[in-house]
């Protein structure tokens, strides 16, 4: 399990494009026949790829968590970004198309992944945050999802939001999950920009066109900084950071939230006036 110490709030200012990357993005999550995990600053989130080919694969505990099981004081949100394959949770297995998305509770012992066809492997996109509750290991698909329609295309930000964990839908700690898609035209997402205080972000970026990047912008409003993104590469948000970006097309991410306050809405709103 890699450890990435994020940079605060005055540090960041002065890295170069590789300490930025270094510090705010994980780029080689997805590895075929391999649990590909790292442990971050940023409310103690676990970050990860699972890709299961001929053989399953088990997420397991580790030195780094100090527990004998992954979900000892963990909630886990799983997306899969690959083709079909399934998620045993302590016995029970649920099939996961492509975009499903599977809650696994505080407590679980064993989870096992395995792909349907080791040709299209399935690719599980993991987020965990640490969880002091137990709610229901649930399973959703995109027609399970709270969905919401935002944006415009004279604003280059039309945009299909789908929420999956949530309040109201699936119950959870303090993990908020779910995947944007944009429509094609457009290339903005989360804008006009934002932060929130009270709980930290990672966005994974994923259906990108062949070549295509995603130029995110992170930092404090009035002094960001940018990362290149390509496709199936996640980008860490601090509390005081903004996170939106721009693509070289449409595309779609993966949002996932943990911290104090669960409600989608709590954002406090950049000044485009003043944004730097």
């Amino acid at each position: 399990m890699r450890m990435i110490e994020t940079a605060d709030r005055q540090a960041y200012r002065r890295l170069t494009t590789q300490e930025l990357r270094d510090r705010f993005v994980l780029e080689d999550l997805f590895r075929p026949d391999a649990v590909e995990l790292a442990y971050t600053s940023v409310d103690r989130a676990v970050v990860g790829g699972i890709v299961p080919t001929t053989s399953e694969l088990e997420l397991k505990g580790s030195r780094a968590l100090a527990s004998a099981y992954f979900c000892e004081r963990r909630e886990a949100g799983l997306l899969n970004l690959g083709g079909p394959g399934s998620v045993t949770v302590d016995g029970t297995t649920y099939a996961m198309a492509p975009r499903d998305c599977l809650y696994i509770r505080r407590g679980s012992r064993g989870v096992l992944f395995a792909s349907d066809n080791p040709q299209r492997p399935a690719q599980f996109y993991l987020v965990s945050y640490p969880a002091h509750a137990d709610h229901p290991t649930t399973h959703a698909t995109p027609k399970d999802a709270n969905r919401l329609e935002l944006g415009a295309s004279a604003d280059s930000n039309r945009r299909t939001i789908y929420q999956y964990i949530r309040p109201g839908f699936i119950a959870s700690c303090q993990l908020v999950m779910g995947f944007t898609e944009l429509h094609e035209g457009s290339v903005w997402n989360s804008f006009p920009p934002h932060t929130h205080d009270r709980r930290t972000e990672v966005y994974c970026y994923f259906d990108l066109r062949p070549n295509g990047k995603v130029m995110h912008f992170l930092g404090e409003p009035q002094e960001t900084r940018h990362v290149t993104l390509q496709e199936k590469q996640a980008v860490l948000s601090p509390p005081w950071s903004v996170h939106c970006g721009a693509g070289t097309g449409a595309y779609s991410f993966v949002w996932a939230m943990g911290g104090e306050n669960q409600e989608f809405d709590d954002m406090d709103k950049c000044d485009l006036a003043t944004f730097r």
